[in-house]
Formats: C-alpha cells, sequence, structure tokens
C-alpha cells in the first residue's frame, strides 16, 4: 500500500481517480479509520505539549529576571499562530497550487465545510489533519523566540510571528509538502519538517536576530565595523570595540539560571517529538513505528556524542549541554524519520551531532544568537536534510541511488533558507520603520518580567532585585565556579 503521506502527490494509490493537482479524491466521514484517528490525536496533542516544553528549555536558559518574558514568548505563539493558520495560513500551506506551485490558494480560509471531509490519501479528517499542521507552526514561531530573548519587545515579536506565520511559513509549507509544492515534485524527502520547521524558522530567527541588534549586556563577539556596516544593523547602535569586549565578558559570565528547567523542557520535546515524527506518518502503521524509533535512537546517539566532545572540549559534563545533544539529534533525524533504518539513526544522530556541534560557536562571531536557535535548528535541519540523501533507503547515496538525492536535498535546503532570510528580512526592516523592536535600555538591564508583564518568576527582597545582584564566573576549561554577591 501507498504510504499516506502529507500532502504528497507520490504516495497516492495508481488506482485513485484525481480531483485536484493529481491528489486522491477526498474521501467520506465512513472512509475514516479509527485507529489512524487516535494516532493523529495523541500526535497532536503531543506536539502541542511541545510548545510548553520548549518554553521550560528556553526558560531556564535566560537570566531569572526575564524567566517569564521569554517562556511567554513561546505561549503566545500558540495563539496567534492559531489564529493566523485558521483564517489563512492551512489555505496558502495545503490549498490548491497556484503559481507553479509557489503557494495554495484559498478554498480553505477560514477551514469552510471540513467537518465531514476526509484529507486526501489518508483516512484521517480533514480538520484533524490541519489541527495537526497547525501545532506544527505553532511550535516553528516559538523557536523564532530564542534568537532575540532578553532585548525584543513583546508585541513586536508578535507582530512578527503573525506575518511570518503567513508569508513565511505557509510558502515553504506549500512547496515541500502542499499540492504540486515544487521541492516536492523535484523529488525531495521531508518526513517531518527539517526544511519546513526547523531550517525555515531557524534562518528567520536568525534574520530577526541581526536586525534587532545584540543584547547590550550580553553581546557575543561581533566586529564593531562588520556590525555597523550591515544593512540589517540596528542605526542606533554605535559601539566601540572596548564596549564590545566588555559586553562579551558580561556574557560569558551569565549562566543559565535554572538548569532544571532546562532538562525538564527537553524532556518535555523528547516526550512530544514521536508524535511529532511519528504523527507525519499519518496512520497508525509499520511507518508510524519506524519514525519513533529512529527519533529516540538518533536522540540518544546524539546526546552520547555529545558528551564526549564536551567532555574532550572543555573538559566537563554539563547537563545543558547533555539535553542540548538530544535536542540535536531529535532535529536531524526529523527530515529522514520514516525514510532511513534504526542504524541509519544512530548514524545520522551520531553524525549529525559532529557535524553541528562546532557552529554553535562560530554563529557567536557574526549574530547573538541568544539561545543558539540558529545552530540548533537551522544547522540541525539542514544537516539532517543533507544526510537523508545518503541513508533514505528509496533512492539514497547508500543505497544504490546515486548523488540525484543528495543534490534534490541541497537544492531543497538551499532554497529554503533563501527564502526565509530574504522575506523574513524584509518584514523585520518593514516593521523597524513603523515600530521599535527592542525594548528600553532600563528594562533590559533590569529584566523583562516586572516591566512587560508585571510579574516575577520569583519573588526577591529589594536589595536582591537586579541583574547584578548575582553573577556566577565559570572557568571555561573548568569545572570549578565563582560566585560573587553585590546584595553583600
Amino acid at each position: 500500500a501507498a504510504r499516506p503521506a502529507r500532502a504528497c502527490a507520490r504516495a497516492r494509490p495508481p488506482a485513485a481517480p484525481a480531483s485536484r493537482a493529481g491528489w486522491a479524491m477526498e474521501g467520506s466521514v465512513s472512509d475514516v479509520s479509527d485507529g489512524d484517528t487516535a494516532w493523529l490525536l495523541t500526535s497532536t496533542s503531543l506536539v502541542l505539549l511541545m510548545t510548553p516544553g520548549l518554553a521550560f528549555f528556553y526558560g531556564g536558559l535566560v537570566k531569572h529576571a526575564n524567566v517569564l518574558n521569554t517562556m511567554m514568548m513561546s505561549i503566545i505563539a500558540m495563539g496567534i499562530v492559531s489564529f493566523s493558520w485558521t483564517v489563512l495560513g492551512f489555505s496558502l500551506a495545503f490549498g490548491q497550487g497556484v503559481g507553479g506551485g509557489f503557494i495554495g490558494g484559498f478554498e480553505y480560509v477560514g477551514l469552510p465545510d471540513m467537518e465531514h471531509r476526509v484529507w486526501p490519501n489518508t483516512r484521517l479528517p480533514m480538520l484533524l489533519f490541519c489541527v495537526f499542521q497547525m501545532t506544527f507552526a505553532v511550535i516553528g514561531a516559538a523557536i523564532i523566540s530564542g534568537s532575540v530573548v532578553e532585548r525584543m519587545r513583546f508585541s513586536a515579536y508578535a507582530a512578527f510571528i503573525l506575518v511570518w506565520s503567513v508569508l513565511v511559513y505557509a510558502p515553504v509549507c506549500h512547496w515541500v509538502w502542499g499540492p504540486d509544492g515544487w521541492i516536492d515534485e523535484m523529488g525531495a524527502k521531508d518526513f517531518a519538517g527539517g526544511t519546513v520547521v526547523h531550517e525555515c524558522t531557524a534562518c528567520s530567527a536568525l534574520v530577526l536576530a541581526r536586525v534587532v541588534g545584540p543584547r547590550r549586556a550580553c553581546a557575543p563577539e561581533i566586529s564593531p565595523k562588520r556590525e555597523r556596516s550591515s544593512p540589517l544593523a540596528n542605526p542606533r547602535r554605535e559601539k566601540t570595540s572596548a564596549t564590545i569586549r566588555r559586553e562579551k565578558t558580561m556574557a560569558n559570565q551569565q549562566p543559565p539560571h535554572n538548569v532544571p528547567f532546562v532538562v525538564l523542557g527537553v524532556a518535555l520535546l523528547w516526550f512530544g517529538w514521536g508524535g511529532f515524527n511519528g504523527g507525519s506518518a499519518l496512520a497508525a502503521n509499520e511507518e508510524a513505528a519506524l519514525a519513533v524509533v529512529n527519533t529516540y535512537l538518533s536522540a540518544g546517539m546524539a546526546l552520547f556524542v555529545w558528551v564526549i566532545i564536551e567532555r574532550a572540549h572543555l573538559k566537563r559534563y554539563s547537563a545543558t549541554g547533555t539535553v542540548t545533544g538530544a535536542v540535536v539529534g531529535l532535529v536531524v533525524i526529523t527530515p529522514g524519520a520514516g525514510f532511513v533504518t534504526p542504524v541509519g539513526a544512530l548514524w545520522t544522530g551520531g553524525l549529525g551531532c559532529l557535524l553541528v556541534y562546532p557552529t554553535f560557536k562560530a554563529v557567536e562571531r557574526w549574530v547573538d544568537d541568544t539561545l543558539d536557535a540558529f545552530a540548533c535548528h537551522g544547522m540541525g535541519g539542514f544537516v539532517g536534510t543533507l544526510l537523508t540523501g545518503f541513508f533514505c533507503t528509496e533512492g539514497g547515496a547508500l543505497y544504490g541511488g546515486g548523488a540525484r538525492l543528495v543534490g534534490v536535498q541541497l537544492v531543497a535546503a538551499l532554497a529554503t533558507a533563501a527564502y526565509s532570510f530574504a522575506v523574513s528580512a524584509l518584514i523585520a526592516l518593514a516593521m523597524r520603520q513603523v515600530m521599535s523592536l527592542r525594548v528600553d535600555e532600563d528594562h533590559e538591564f533590569m529584566g523583562l518580567d516586572d516591566a512587560v508583564h508585571g510579574e516575577r518568576a520569583y519573588e526577591m527582597d529589594a536589595n536582591q532585585a537586579g541583574d547584578s545582584q548575582s553573577d556566577t564566573l565559570y572557568n571555561d576549561g573548568a569545572d570549578e565556579a565563582t560566585t560573587t554577591s553585590d546584595a553583600e
């Protein structure tokens, strides 16, 4: 039996009559499979849970005075993207292709008359398929926040992801999974979103971080000359090299404020990723089982490899680094989860970790990606997409397919990156002309929880409030830490 792909014309049964764009006809409610529906209902809930998981992951990594603001940036995506996806996004992503497979039409605007229809090539209710896809868009928008937390205005971020979900995410989704999407027609393999979710969102996040500018008190090692010469740089920000160095030093002194939050967040992400990848089979079958198994194997292998690398590089086994390795493994297997063998998943996780690890430090020299969203999701999605071209059992380079699939995967990855970079830059630059993207300097130094939300994650005495009440200085090559306190 043919695989019930998201919207892939190649997966339809040969004898199925076509109704639009080569798809099989929509079925009636009598065609719904109870088992498939139950599995996708479960998967939808699992994927939605990943967004609060991401909120805990990101929230634990930032300063204590920014934890609520950081978590809210993930949570707000659940509301904004649900609205944009229902009104327009789903139709643009999965409607009948127009413009040579560039974007979908408007037949699903507002989700009309879907209650008693079955999604083509599946045995699933159409509304369920729509909401399952919505959860992918939601967490994609939340990933973007990882690059701009601790300095971007909450309202500006909310406005950005609203526009981004329609103008960036929906077209890329259509290219890969929509009817007549040109990347799908080219033969690219993306089982669960290596390009659509991870690479697309991370490239957008990187551009947004560049436009917003680095944190004032947490600037990375960026050349001032390069910063001022970039068309994406913030024109209001002029800094000397001495200021850059001083701020970089302050950034290196700022550890995650709550490592248990980080571990809890990754645990929820790992748990939900079974639905993320397994649910992408769109059926309760052996392919879903393979995707779930490969997901866990890749994550475990990447975690193991990351621990080895970190021990050799930094002479320690950090909890934050360990769980970050697991996330990298989850990302790199996403495009190939249902296309590779379990051994291929081990290779994908291990090689992916080796290739992605150096990019975490390299990105810092160009842009202040606060929580390394681009290195983890962007480079992880890119590497995973290419590795799928090697390890895919159908046409992969290691299975007699030659270099064709690798080349197709490369084109898909580069096209996704280029479009996401370009359109996200236009959105951010246009927004900068009509509104401020950054919070006030005083609020940035004191923390955004109280200033923006009127709440604090942790109640403290007045003489303990502020950014500088406790700085932990970590020796980059040692296991010891020295703590100083201004509250004394």
